[in-house]
């Protein structure tokens, strides 16, 4: 009996280690077999070579490891994060350009529309800005709304 199965065990062995080949004949019918006929076009499914991975001469892919997809998964995952980040970063400058604009309109709009614009100076008292003053003013307002609300 144990004679019996060593030599099932070692058949088997032999055979996990033939090559297996698929292949469709002229009338469309798929066949399976170690050696293909010359003249078709035939898929290694398993190389009759251990340390020889089946090579695939269909044009298909070979299936990708568990580590491999893994990776994949991982680097796409990563890919997917720093995109949303970007579009964080975006829609944030885009809201505060908005903002920075809506600031610099208002401030023109303040300055152009007061002919009396009260100041602080250096000793902390309020002064009224001059004329030269508040055009000047008025000048870096409009280069700030042209900056800004492009």
């Amino acid at each position: 009996m144990k004679s019996y199965l060593a030599l099932c065990l070692i058949l088997l062995n032999f055979n996990t280690h033939a090559a297996l080949n698929k292949w469709v004949d002229a009338d469309g019918k798929v066949h399976y077999s170690d050696t293909p006929p010359p003249d078709v076009k035939a898929k290694r499914l398993r190389s009759s070579n251990v340390t020889e991975p089946a090579t695939d001469t269909s044009g298909v892919r070979p299936q990708k490891t568990l580590a491999e997809q893994e990776a994949e998964w991982k680097k796409s995952q990563k890919a997917k994060e720093e995109a949303n980040q970007k579009a964080i970063q975006e829609q944030e400058a885009i809201l505060t350009k908005k903002k920075n604009c809506e600031t610099s309109r208002s401030y023109l709009e303040k300055i152009e529309n007061s002919p009396k614009v009260a100041q602080y100076n250096s000793q902390g008292e309020r002064t009224i800005m001059d004329e030269a003053s508040r055009q000047q003013r008025i000048e870096e307002a409009r280069k700030a709304v042209a900056a800004h609300c492009s």
